[in-house]
């Protein structure tokens, strides 16, 4: 069951977003995370897809089975009455090494917080992070729980060419580059993993309401892996 009613918004003549206001904390996530469960469970006939983010969550409905307003109606009793499942979140391992070559934004990130790399790549370890939706490009994790004083603001002139499993900062948030994109996050390790695979079920190695945990493995290891 959903605590905390969200405001809904009529986005278009076929969404509707259940907003929980900001600011984008893992609370706050968690309570969209709720409201997803149930409204996935719940089956609403004409709800076509879900699609959870930070504070929010979009509701994409068929328009000539549902007026806004009476499917508002439906999804809040949902919300009340479904029995969202109560399974433990997934805990993915990924590896990232930071060594240079894949990190070119870490020592410099490492600096402006005074601190060493080695401190600053512990703090990347040290922490649990939160899948809380995927976009950007198909597959793309944006992850809550990146250590506050790792925040740094994007860079000022975005890169033509990240490569693929590049780990970035943007200010409080943290992602993984699933495929080679222009991007303007700070780069500070990458995974051999394939985050995204068309062939694959599901097609997204992380999916939201992951828990992630980074172990740091060096440029063989790396090798070892992107070659599995």
């Amino acid at each position: 069951m959903v605590t905390g009613c969200p405001a809904w918004v009529q986005e278009s003549d076929a969404a509707l977003l259940a907003d929980f206001g900001g600011p984008a904390t893992l609370a706050v996530h968690r309570r969209v995370m709720a409201l997803y469960h149930s409204l996935a469970h719940a089956r609403i006939a004409g709800v076509k897809n879900l699609h959870p983010a930070y504070c929010t969550l979009l509701v994409v409905f068929d328009p000539l089975r549902w007026a806004p307003q009476d499917l508002i109606a439906k999804l809040q009793a949902a919300a009340g009455s479904a029995a969202a499942a109560t399974l433990p979140p997934r805990q993915i391992d990924v590896p990232i090494c930071c060594e240079a070559e894949f990190a070119p934004d870490l020592a410099p990130l490492a600096a402006s917080a005074g601190m060493t790399i080695q401190t600053t790549v512990e703090r990347l370890a040290a922490a649990t992070y939160h899948v809380a939706f995927l976009g950007f490009a198909p597959g793309f994790p944006y992850l809550l729980g990146l250590p506050p004083e790792l925040a740094a603001p994007r860079l000022p002139r975005p890169r033509v060419r990240v490569p693929a499993g590049s780990l970035g900062i943007a200010g409080a948030q943290a992602g993984i580059y699933p495929a080679e994109t222009p991007g303007g996050w700070r780069l500070v390790g990458r995974t051999p993993l394939r985050l995204f695979e068309p062939s694959r079920e599901p097609m997204s190695l992380l999916l939201p309401g992951d828990e992630v945990r980074f172990t740091i493995i060096e440029h063989r290891r790396f090798e070892e892996l992107a070659r599995a």
